[in-house]
């Protein structure tokens, strides 16, 4: 019998259950039927981050950032090339942080860009500053694996 995991859909932000082999197949939402994984990081916000924050089996790497950021801008490229990498062991997703002042504050986020790496609820791990792809994707992996 194999592990079923719970995915929250990127589109919808519905909970599906995958099992745990089908994650990187093209696994589609079972209400919207777009694909679970897409490649590109989620937009967060308050209507759907306890889906995929808290509820999802699957741990969610976060970008806070900001439009008014230079460094966030900068870094956007790379995050978003290494969800493409990062799929489907977890999940990215972007939180605009003067549009989501509420979950800024409940991670006391006080420099951007931050990347904090939560579990069920639970935060991982957190590193602030921008970076290139491949030290996003090698410090989330290292990350994952001391958690």
């Amino acid at each position: 019998m194999s592990e079923t995991l719970i995915i929250a859909c990127p589109a919808c932000a519905t909970r599906n259950r995958v099992p745990a082999e089908r994650l990187g197949s093209q696994a589609t939402c079972g209400t919207c039927h777009n694909p679970l994984f897409s490649g590109h990081p989620v937009e967060l916000t308050c209507a759907n981050f306890a889906a995929h924050a808290d509820k999802s089996d699957l741990p969610l790497l976060i970008d806070f950032w900001a439009a008014w950021c230079g460094p966030c801008r900068q870094m956007a490229p790379a995050f978003a090339q290494a969800a493409g990498k990062l799929e489907p062991r977890l999940r990215l997703g972007k939180l605009d942080t003067e549009a989501e002042q509420q979950l800024a504050a409940r991670f006391a986020i006080r420099s951007i860009p931050t990347m904090v790496l939560v579990h069920r609820g639970r935060e991982i791990a957190r590193q602030s500053g921008a970076m290139p792809a491949e030290a996003i994707v090698r410090w989330a992996g290292q990350a994952l694996a001391s958690a």
